[in-house]
């Protein structure tokens, strides 16, 4: 297995700003420590950021998977642990240049992780059907068992402990005894659950999943409770400390805020219109959002204002260009520069494209698969990409599945390349 140094970045490196910008790519999860000093954010460019939210900086971006982290959570001790698509958890101490300790056992990506309140163990939900529990004294791991699809996308921890919940593809919203005792079902909704969260008080559940729908499940007595939030699938569910308000992000780019006990829609956070992928509340109630502008945004939930203009930077130079390639390059905008070098992006810089050799751009971290293939990049190797699709056309990559499948579109991108990676 191989572990990445981590970057110990001091203040200046990335730039201070009411938004906390770094990310290389979308941000998939974001955690808050228990004494809300610090954030803690996964992304797809491989890298977890641990930042300073009062000081507006990144105290630390960390590098230990081969994957995107989608996973990531604090305990109460203060240590933090990261998630990612390879099926890895790293255990992480603030300062330390390598994870304290690497649990591996899924046998998929890991969707989800979560903290005992008490701090005695992780438990993790994976594309395998499992959840998995992992003792941090160094007992043997426990497999919890009986999803019945591969997806297994959201877990939690009781308030006290003694159980864990999760939810999935097969719509379910199922309870893990820690005691031994059985398992159960505690709902069955018939759509993809994508997330949850559990009340403070531990009284009940939140589930969101396909059809945009949040509904509250009692974990004792009383019936389920639906929050209509609209047709939108619900990617990112997170409550407050007090269990007063209940954030659901959406695929569309909006977080829908509850009131609770009374499940009143208070208001709605209208962000850059992109999937909000990711939602945490701080102790004080701000809320962090992270989604696939690669950003982590603040907000006062309680008057739903936004904490820090909404900037971007390849995609305003792509959108300040008249060239009809424009608008396809803003896809691509999130993972790559046109100028300059990586930095902590998902993809490499595009600066000089034409004429270079596959995987060779000295500050970026390529996939072996990419580095053993003989490709320059031309115009009609770039075409084959986008016409073929990256799976397809260059296997091993991690770059997302996309084509241009309109011909015109196509050339005005390839166009737009030789001009802006020229410059």
């Amino acid at each position: 297995m191989r572990l990445l140094v981590v970057l110990l970045v001091l203040a200046a490196a990335l730039p201070a700003r009411a938004e906390l910008r770094g990310h290389g790519g979308p941000v998939k999860a974001i955690a808050v420590s228990p004494d809300g000093a610090r954030v803690l954010s996964g992304s797809f460019d491989q890298s977890a950021i641990l930042w300073v939210p009062e000081a507006e900086r990144a105290e630390a971006v960390l590098r230990a998977h081969d994957g995107a982290v989608n996973a990531v959570a604090f305990l109460p001790d203060g240590r933090f642990a990261t998630a990612g698509e390879e099926g890895r958890i790293a255990l992480w101490r603030i300062g330390a240049q390598f994870p304290e300790r690497v649990f591996e056992g899924h046998g998929a990506k890991i969707a989800a992780l979560a903290a005992d309140p008490g701090g005695r163990f992780l438990v993790s939900a994976a594309w395998d059907r499992t959840v998995r529990l992992w003792p941090l004294d160094g007992s043997p791991p426990r497999v919890f068992e009986g999803h019945t699809e591969n997806a297994v996308n959201a877990v939690a921890v009781l308030p006290d402990g003694s159980a864990v919940v999760s939810a999935g593809y097969d719509g379910t919203l199922r309870l893990w005894p820690l005691d031994r005792t059985p398992p159960s079902v505690l709902a069955e909704f018939g759509l993809p659950q994508n997330a949850l969260a559990v009340l403070p008080d531990g009284s009940g559940v939140a589930v969101a999943g396909a059809d945009g729908t949040v509904r509250v499940v009692p974990l004792g007595a009383g019936a389920v409770r639906e929050l209509a939030g609209g047709a939108a699938p619900i990617i990112a569910l997170a409550v407050n400390a007090t269990g007063t308000l209940l954030a659901a992000g959406g695929i569309r780019g909006s977080v829908a805020i509850w009131s609770l006990p009374e499940g009143r829609l208070a208001r709605t956070l209208s962000g850059p219109g992109l999937p909000v992928w990711a939602a945490a509340f701080a102790p004080d109630g701000t809320l962090f959002t992270g989604g696939t502008d690669r950003r982590v945004r603040r907000w006062d939930a309680a008057t739903g204002a936004h904490l820090g203009a909404v900037t971007r930077e390849e995609e305003e130079r792509a959108a300040a260009s008249d060239h009809p390639g424009a608008r396809v390059f803003r896809a691509c905008a999130a993972c790559h520069t046109l100028t300059g070098d990586s930095g902590n992006r998902a993809g490499p810089t595009l600066a000089g494209l034409f004429g270079r050799r596959i995987a060779t751009v000295p500050d970026f971290n390529y996939s072996e698969a990419l580095r053993r293939m003989d490709i320059v990049w031309t115009r009609e190797t770039v075409a084959a990409l986008f016409t073929q699709g990256p799976a397809a056309y260059t296997p091993g990559t991690r770059m997302p599945e996309q084509t241009v499948g309109n011909r015109d579109e196509l050339e005005a991108l390839l166009d737009f390349l030789e001009v802006e990676t020229r410059k």
